[in-house]
Parts: structure tokens; sequence; C-alpha cells
């Protein structure tokens, strides 16, 4: 993703990006760095430290339905978790 594609989905202007990429890098304020990370479809720990340890959280802290789901999805193959995964993207895109 080209920095100005970046910008327009951030809402975020493109020189402060620029300043967070720099050789001089800034750290960008958590709230652009949701804002980044959102437009990514990536979380913020990701940007901080290219991991997420969401797949760290015990099974049993998440809420009962959301336990079932990761049941049911851990079933499916590869190329079905994949189109899973973007079944479910879609259906965010149309709260």
């Amino acid at each position: 993703m080209l920095v100005k594609e970046l910008a327009a989905r951030s809402g975020i202007k493109k020189k402060t990006i620029d300043s967070y990429l720099g050789i001089k890098a800034y750290s960008p304020s958590v709230d652009a760095a949701v804002s980044i990370a959102k437009a990514l479809g990536v979380s913020v720990e990701y940007l901080v430290n290219g991991t997420d340890s969401v797949k760290d959280i015990p099974l049993a802290s998440l809420p009962a339905d959301i336990q079932e789901i990761v049941l049911e999805v851990r079933q499916l193959n590869a190329r079905d978790r994949y189109v899973l995964l973007h079944l479910a993207r879609l259906l965010k895109k149309g709260d």
C-alpha cells in the first residue's frame, strides 16, 4: 500500500505518516496508531512489535458464543478458513 493510500484510508495526513516512517521516525499518538492499524487491517500491537498475542488468550476467557465459533473454525481446512475470514470481513463492512 502506498503512503498516500494509507493516508486516505486512515484520515492522517501523508506528511504525518512520512514522519512516522522517516529516518528520525516519530511515534504516532495512540489515536493515530489505532487509525493506521484499522486502515491496514492489523492490531495496534502488530504495528508496535510485529506480532499479535490474540492467539495467547485462553479460550475459556472468551464469551461462550466466541468459544463455539473458535472451536468450529479450528475444524475447517485452511481454504475454508480463508473463505470464512473474507466473509466475516464483508459482514463487518456491512455494519
